[in-house]
């Protein structure tokens, strides 16, 4: 879970899937022509897209995140993630992918397991309380948090959280059935299909 490269095996995972559902593989861009326009800023590097006779339909954005620095990087992640998805949309509203019909968009989430990311984090609040959910919570849950949000707000269709400790054998929990993996490719799945290439 170090270096640039580190998440590129559910990229190309994901790749596969699409493919076996029929869709072309030039038309799934997970190496290189990964910009889109933005509204806030002239383009964007998603990690996945799809692309279909001139119609884009979906875009995923691929993160990690390994200890020590959990506060800073969780605080750097939620910003790229809530600006990733509202300048995409602007964009979208101002017609930059037309002819495309809404185009699906999704985020997943690697963690680390560790005591860093387990234990309870402290709240900070000089002038207002916080919302009563972040209370007593880890690094790990807030990211169920802001993951569930981002969903349930339609910034994206679906998101992935998958914790995994930085050890071998590796193993992998879910600690949200509306975060797991398999949820999350079933409905790009759906929507890739009802967009099906002719």
């Amino acid at each position: 879970m170090t270096g640039g490269a580190q998440m590129d095996g559910f990229v190309a995972l994901i790749r596969d899937l699409l493919c076996e559902r029929g869709a072309r593989r030039s038309s799934i861009h997970c190496e290189s022509h990964l910009e889109l326009p933005g509204w806030y800023r002239p383009e964007k590097k998603w990690d996945l897209i799809l692309v279909a006779n001139g119609t884009f339909v979906a875009g995923i954005e691929v993160k990690s995140q390994v200890g020590p620095s959990f506060g800073n990087n969780y605080n750097n992640r939620t910003e790229e993630a809530l600006g990733s998805a509202t300048d995409l949309w602007s964009a979208y509203r101002e017609g930059a992918f037309k002819p495309s019909a809404r185009p699906w968009l999704g985020y997943l989430m690697l963690l680390e397991e560790c005591p860093a990311s387990q234990s309870t984090v402290r709240l900070r609040e000089p002038h207002f309380p916080a919302f009563p959910e972040f209370r007593e919570s880890s690094y790990a849950r807030r990211y169920q948090l802001l993951l569930t949000k981002m969903v349930r707000e339609r910034l994206y269709d679906a998101a992935c959280l998958i914790l995994t400790p930085n050890s071998v054998p590796a193993r992998y929990s879910e600690p949200s059935e509306e975060l797991s993996f398999r949820n999350f490719v079933t409905s790009l799945l759906g929507h890739a299909l009802a967009s099906a290439e002719p």
